[in-house]
Order: C-alpha cells, then sequence, then structure tokens
C-alpha cells in the first residue's frame, strides 16, 4: 500500500470534513519516488478547543508508525470547520526545499 493511502486511511479515523494528503518527497533531495515527505491539511470538529500543539499530538500518535520509519518529514495543517471557513479554504504552500536543486 502507498505510504500516501496508509496515511489518509489512518487520518480518517479523525472523521475529517476536508483531507488532503499530499506526497511532496519530489521537492527534496531524495530517491525518484520517494515517500518520505508529506503535507496534510485536516479540517476536523475534533479539534474544536484544542491548541495547535494538542493537535499535532493527535496526529503524531495516529502515524506513529509511519514517522519512525519511512516518513522523514510531515508538514500540518490542522484546523476547525470555522477556523478553514475563516481562512476560505486555503493552507500555507510549503517553501522550496534548500537542498532539493531547485
Amino acid at each position: 500500500m502507498a505510504m500516501q493511502t496508509q496515511i489518509e486511511q489512518k487520518l480518517a479515523a479523525l472523521t475529517p470534513d476536508v483531507l488532503h494528503v499530499e506526497n511532496e518527497s519530489h521537492m527534496h533531495n531524495v530517491p525518484a519516488n520517494a515517500e518520505t515527505h508529506f503535507k496534510v491539511t485536516l479540517v476536523s470538529d475534533n479539534f474544536d478547543g484544542m491548541m495547535p500543539v494538542k493537535r499535532h499530538q493527535q496526529i503524531y500518535a495516529l502515524l506513529a508508525d509511519e514517522l519512525s520509519g519511512p516518513v522523514h518529514a510531515l508538514a500540518l495543517h490542522l484546523y476547525t470547520p470555522k477556523e478553514w471557513q475563516a481562512r476560505e479554504g486555503v493552507r500555507p504552500n510549503s517553501p522550496n526545499c534548500r537542498g532539493s536543486g531547485q
């Protein structure tokens, strides 16, 4: 199973309104077809009343196996539905990797 699919399946436990998992490995200095760098945008009612650090800790706990091995980097953009609406459904772009040659 592809790492992206595995991450999506595990994060589905949070019953997200929005879930985007993007493999950004191609933006980094890694072998072709690597699955090591991911960006997650997740919108869920589960984050209501939760500080950002607690949201991140919840994701880290769900993805502990992936983060202990194949996944090297995980950019997290975690919002409540109200926060997502206030952002008009826009999340930050990832910066260029300094080691990617781009």
